[in-house]
């Protein structure tokens, strides 16, 4: 299936001129005005616009490439995804769990929520603003997560998400019949590859396994919607970071859906 690459160059609410130079011919760029509001406000202009784009794609049976800044903008593909019918299964590559809610971040970073508001946990403002169904938590898949906030880490193992900490383990993994949505951080990639991250965790897949595991997922013919959160352009010195990424990301954009169970 022909991908359609969609570029959201923003961090949270803020806009990266850095992100903007990534986009290629036939990239769609998402870049609307912002309002002056609170800042779960302005991400919600930008994911609803990123929700069109991505159910326009699947309508035009077009795969949905995203590429975002932080991983908040995985609200708008799910939404995107639910507009046009589908109730994939997700599969989440990060470092971190990005499952953290008000009353267990140590920090208050909004950018260590998402999979937990896509489950339905803490945080709703910016999936009701889109009117996002939360998934069931056994349709959520956490790989690697190897870097957890205490708390966060009770949480994650109190559900039904499953976590698999080796994505090798991927490999020879039941995946089911469901249509499936990959969501890649980039920081999942071990550093010593892929240095260049603004949130970096010690250990993690190398990039040569990361490809192996991305060509097994793309055979599947499962794939309805593959998203990136990027590496720091700013850290990015000898642009290895985005070399990179850019490939890895190009193993999973080639695969299409099957027919599925309900």
């Amino acid at each position: 299936m022909k991908p359609q690459f969609i570029l959201t160059p923003y961090f949270l609410d803020q806009p990266s001129p850095l992100l903007v130079a990534l986009a290629q011919p036939g990239w769609l760029v998402n870049q609307p005005p912002l309002p002056d509001a609170e800042v779960q406000t302005r991400m919600s202009v930008y994911h609803a616009t990123l929700a069109g784009q991505v159910a326009a794609a699947i309508a035009n049976n077009l795969l949905p490439v995203s590429v975002a800044g932080d991983c908040c903008a995985t609200i708008g593909v799910m939404a995107g995804l639910q507009r046009a019918g589908l109730e994939p299964q997700l599969l989440w590559f990060d470092a971190h769990g990005d499952f953290n809610t008000w009353e267990t971040t140590p920090s208050g970073f909004l950018g260590g929520m998402p999979l937990a508001m896509l489950a339905g946990l803490g945080e709703q403002t910016m999936m009701q603003a889109l009117g996002v169904r939360p998934l069931a938590h056994e349709r959520i898949i956490l790989t690697d997560g190897r870097d957890l906030d205490p708390e966060e880490a009770e949480l994650l193992a109190g559900c039904e998400v499953v976590h698999l900490r080796d994505p090798l383990h991927l490999l020879d993994y039941d995946l089911g019949a469901r249509p499936l949505y990959i969501h890649f951080d980039s920081d999942v990639l071990n550093p010593l590859d892929a240095p260049a991250m603004s949130y970096r965790a010690a250990g993690g897949p190398r990039a040569d396994e990361l490809a192996m595991i991305f060509r097994h997922l793309a055979q599947t013919g499962q794939l309805v919607a593959v998203s990136m959160s990027t590496w720091n352009p700013q850290l990015d010195t000898d642009g290895r970071s985005q070399e990179i990424c850019l490939r890895l990301l190009q193993e999973l954009r080639g695969a299409g859906p099957k027919e599925y169970d309900p």
